[in-house]
């Protein structure tokens, strides 16, 4: 267990790069030191954030008044393999998401290529239901090993009972009941059943498949799918510097960002043809369904859905790629914060942002799609202490 000083940050432990400090911070390396912090935080009545790779997260400026705990186990167990069944792997919440998502592929474990580059640690892949390229992370997990910090105890979930869908799970909704910032279930460790081919998944994204030179639907070795995903996410500044091999010297303030900032807007269909332009992009929705007293949810396609692209929304309320608040100096927004300069949905800092001048720029952007198309965008990332 490491305990470091107080004088740390959120900006030193976030991909953004802001927020104030931390009261306490803890690098756990081994479970049972994790569920002590855990337990003996909710048994003093301490502010807990568990945190991962810190890739999801904006940090009010005046820092967390409480707990910051790390999961700094990494490593995964084989726990069978076969040609038949493929095979059975269970990855320790603390392991980095594309270090896992490289071992697969060369494995030839399929089915995780098409979530390469995503910033982050296996632990929180099932919390948002992680997904990219026409992939999702439910499409290969079996089940989740969490600590119930109501009930104090080792809980696991099968798939099934996991509530997944677009960017949600029944473990984040968890975080708007008393256990916020941190969900109630506490992931330990995560099963991945994972078929063993040379070729990947079906390809289900039209610019990946375009990139390979498929067409959708179409299957293509796993190797060359994980690298057309890493230069796909790496020609819109959506890859951590730890994976592209970060240039302190000259940063690429590109990279400095929670990622996607806003989810893709999910319309009931009536509304959808009120209020979206014929060109906007419409998507199917697979949406979550119960299934009774089992406990056992499955995801079907709902026609009464929509969901449209929040990044041709943006575009289309007039704000470009390198938009900021302040002004223009040489053609370049002077702002602390801006849109990513190839990518509208990525809200950056241009490196001396606060968290307060990223919310003033998600929320400006927010205002500019409700009057224009009276829809009203969601932040993707975990907000602490703060509110668009």
């Amino acid at each position: 267990m490491t305990a470091l000083a107080e004088s740390t940050t959120l900006a030193e432990l976030t991909t953004l790069r802001v927020g104030g400090p931390a009261a306490a911070y803890l690098v756990t390396t081994t479970e049972a030191e994790f569920i002590a912090a855990i337990t003996q935080a909710d048994d003093d009545g301490t502010p807990l954030l568990v945190i991962g790779g810190g890739s999801n997260l904006v940090v009010a400026d005046a820092g967390f008044p409480g707990l910051v705990l790390r999961d700094g186990r990494s490593g995964w167990i084989l726990d069978s393999a076969d040609a038949c069944s493929g095979a059975s792997v269970t990855v320790v919440a603390g392991q980095d998401w594309d270090g896992f998502v490289a071992a697969a592929v060369a494995e030839r474990w399929v089915g995780l290529e098409a979530l390469a580059g995503i910033p982050g640690t296996v632990g929180a892949a099932p919390v948002q239901n992680i997904g990219a390229y026409g992939a999702e992370v439910s499409d290969v997990l079996s089940k989740v090993r969490t600590w119930d910090r109501q009930e104090r105890r080792v809980r696991t979930f099968a798939v099934g009972e996991l509530a997944l869908g677009y960017r949600t799970s029944l473990l984040k909704q968890t975080l708007g009941q008393a256990w916020s910032p941190t969900p109630r279930y506490v992931v330990l460790d995560v099963s991945f059943q994972l078929r063993r081919a040379d070729v990947s998944r079906p390809l289900r994204y039209a610019e990946l498949a375009r990139r390979l030179g498929r067409e959708v639907g179409q299957r293509a070795p796993l190797g060359e799918v994980r690298e057309a995903v890493l230069g796909l996410r790496a020609a819109k500044g959506m890859l951590a510097e730890h994976v592209v091999g970060g240039n302190t010297a000259a940063p690429e303030h590109d990279r400095w960002s929670a990622g996607s900032f806003f989810t893709n807007p999910v319309l009931p269909l009536e509304r959808a043809e009120r209020l979206l332009p014929a060109a906007a992009p419409r998507y199917p929705v697979r949406a979550v369904i119960g299934a009774g007293m089992s406990g056992i949810y499955r995801t079907e396609v709902d026609p009464a859905l929509v969901k449209t692209s929040a990044a041709w929304l943006i575009e289309r309320a007039g704000f470009t790629k390198g938009y900021g608040l302040d002004g223009l100096a040489g053609g370049q927004s002077c702002s602390p914060a801006t849109l990513s300069t190839r990518h509208t949905l990525a809200l950056t800092n241009r490196g001396g942002a606060t968290a307060a001048d990223i919310v003033s720029l998600a929320r400006a952007i927010c205002d500019g799609v409700q009057a224009k198309f009276g829809i009203e965008l969601e932040p993707e990332p975990n907000l602490v202490g703060l509110t668009i």
